[in-house]
């Protein structure tokens, strides 16, 4: 890469195209309108300069002018602090906490199943497939309380959500008729614009 990505005047994303991670950013991104320069990399050949700009050499890696933030919840919300509209977090302190905890949630209840899903054979993952459809499943009431996952408006947690359901027929698991509540909020979610938007090749094909 030519140009250093600390040394660009337009925010950077280094995304890979397909980790249900950098979708989140992205998600963020699209509902909030923000100019980014998104930098899709290889996670097999990341580019050098990532590594100069996160020890982890991780994705997602965000740059805003001389600020380099890794970790995709730490990257969404100062997206939300930094392009406050719409706000996708409340601004009472109690329900920023609330909802801080229920991110922490989504990731230690979901999204370490995802990892372990994705990183072992089908054969391998079937006890962690199984456990995330009966999570999801047992979930389906709090699915169903709001428009939105335990808010009347659309937020982060939907943000984080969201790219986990999208992988689920990719993954091999296919939702039950009791998980109605769930399937219906995907459908509500994945007809956003701002995740239609979100949506790299790569992924669209997971849907094919």
């Amino acid at each position: 890469m030519a140009v250093m990505a600390n040394r660009r005047s337009v925010m950077t994303l280094f995304s890979d195209p397909t980790c249900a991670y950098s979708h989140q950013t992205r998600m963020v991104l699209m509902e909030k309108g923000i100019t980014v320069d998104i930098i899709s990399i290889d996670p097999d050949n990341k580019p050098e300069d990532l590594l100069d700009l996160n020890p982890y050499n991780t994705v997602p890696t965000l740059v805003d002018r001389d600020l380099m933030l890794y970790n995709a919840h730490i990257i969404m919300e100062y997206l939300d602090e930094r392009f406050p509209h719409p706000p996708l977090m409340p601004v009472d302190p109690v329900s920023r906490a609330r909802a801080r905890l229920a991110l922490y949630r989504i990731d230690e209840d979901w999204f370490r199943l995802l990892d372990e899903i994705e990183s072992k054979t089908e054969k391998q993952s079937a006890k962690e497939r199984k456990a995330l459809r009966e999570s999801l499943i047992s979930s389906a009431e709090l699915f169903a309380a709001k428009p939105f996952f335990l808010s009347d408006e659309f937020s982060l947690m939907d943000c984080a959500i969201a790219p986990l359901l999208w992988r689920l027929p990719h993954l091999g698991i296919e939702l039950p008729a009791q998980a109605k509540a769930v399937i219906d909020y995907a459908d509500r979610i994945f007809a956003r614009e701002s995740f239609q938007e979100s949506l790299t090749e790569g992924e669209r094909e997971m849907r094919e």
